[in-house]
């Protein structure tokens, strides 16, 4: 592996890292230990960021005639030792974080299905006012397109008021759903 997709996994890294430092916060210890990061870091960036100056140091160095054959293979051993770290840190508090989210989502989810149940059961009134005026309108028509014109929009509205109270139904079963497992 070269030293430019080396970069470009430490980028990528650091995204991630941004992300999980903004959600998660400090960690209540070290992330990892003096050996593999120079400092006790309760950051990811900060880790992201000293693996990037062991990445140029390994750039700048065999420009400047610094790099001995020693050095070189510490400072690779001592950025593949940090990448790997740092992945599967990331790889793990992505886990952690995206089960608090899905934990908010669910709660969330279940008022807004409340929401979602109290809605369709004022549309089913609504639809069911309508196919009223619409079966008064279709006793009192008289020409033969008015009558199929009636019927087809009386049957329109019934299929609506089924599809509205199919999809009630299948809200308040998850609702129900919810409700047992909590």
């Amino acid at each position: 592996m070269n030293l430019s997709e080396l970069k470009k996994q430490l980028y990528v890294l650091g995204v991630h890292a941004e992300e999980i430092d903004h959600q998660c916060g400090q960690a209540i210890q070290p992330l990892f230990d003096k050996q593999l990061f120079g400092s006790l870091f309760y950051f990811l960036m900060p880790c992201v960021s000293e693996a990037l100056s062991v990445l140029k140091t390994l750039e700048r160095e065999p420009l400047d005639n610094f790099l001995s054959t020693e050095r070189a293979v510490y400072l690779c051993e001592k950025l593949m030792n940090q990448i790997s770290a740092l992945q599967r840190e990331v790889a793990i508090l992505s886990v952690k974080t995206k089960k608090k989210d899905s934990t908010a989502k669910v709660s969330m989810s279940i008022s807004q299905l409340y929401h979602d149940v109290a809605q369709h059961q004022g549309w089913e009134v609504r639809l069911v006012a309508m196919i009223k005026d619409a079966e008064e309108i279709l006793k009192h028509r008289c020409s033969f397109t008015e009558l199929e014109q009636a019927k087809k929009y009386l049957i329109a509205l019934e299929k609506r008021l089924v599809r509205c109270s199919a999809a009630r139904q299948k809200i308040e079963a998850e609702v129900a759903y919810y409700e047992k497992k909590n």
